[in-house]
């Protein structure tokens, strides 16, 4: 299935953004996937910046990305690595919605800084609860929706300029909330942020946490 996401200038910017990302992010990624093994589904490769914080415990790494030039930028990124790097790294120029009805059993279920910009986080969730092995972890970083002034601002932004500015982005989204909604259990996850907190940025409150589909 080809690409149903279009971002062209957002792509270009979030490409730049990830080529000089802040350690803070890096170190968080690397900790999303620590300890990980077997096969590993990514929803959002992005430019595939997840793909040198997997685990060698991590056989294979199936990396979904639907938006055009970041799907082209993530396949790059997957041929440069050796040839015998593990994990092996596959990259699908689609959307999860795609995969619903497949019979693929996955280890893990990866997602990072992705379910804000899915047009459908419940239906997202739901399929990738699917495509989950019983017993398969969930592993989840991302901004979230904030309480007081801050949660203010993010709902004006969202209701503005901001998705059509950052790929669809939403940033007053209850993830955590989303996710037990798709029937994993338990949902745990530790709070961080990208920015002090007297600061006004829409995207600073973040959880980085881990999930499980029931056996």
């Amino acid at each position: 299935m080809t690409s149903t996401v279009d971002h062209p200038r957002f792509a270009r910017v979030w490409s730049r953004l990830m080529r000089h990302e802040p350690p803070k992010i890096r170190k968080a990624r690397a900790e999303l996937v620590a300890g990980l093994h077997g096969r590993v589904l990514e929803i959002g490769a992005g430019t595939g910046s997840m793909f040198d914080h997997y685990p060698a415990t991590v056989d294979e790494v199936v990396a979904i990305e639907p938006e055009a030039l970041l799907a082209a930028e993530a396949t790059a990124a997957a041929a440069a690595r050796p040839a015998d790097a593990r994990p092996a790294i596959v990259v699908r120029p689609e959307p999860i919605e795609a995969l619903a009805g497949e019979e693929e059993r996955f280890d893990a279920v990866v997602c990072s800084l992705v379910l804000c910009s899915v047009p459908d986080p419940d239906r997202a969730l739901r399929v990738a609860a699917t495509l989950l092995r019983p017993g398969g972890e969930l592993r989840y970083y991302e901004h979230v929706a904030a309480e007081g002034p801050l949660g203010g601002l993010q709902r004006a932004v969202d209701a503005t300029f901001w998705p059509r500015a950052f790929g669809g982005c939403h940033t007053h989204r209850d993830t955590a909330s989303a996710i037990a909604r798709a029937g994993f259990e338990p949902v745990r996850h530790r709070d961080l942020r990208i920015a002090p907190r007297w600061t006004p940025v829409p995207i600073a409150p973040m959880i980085l946490g881990s999930a499980r589909r029931p056996a």
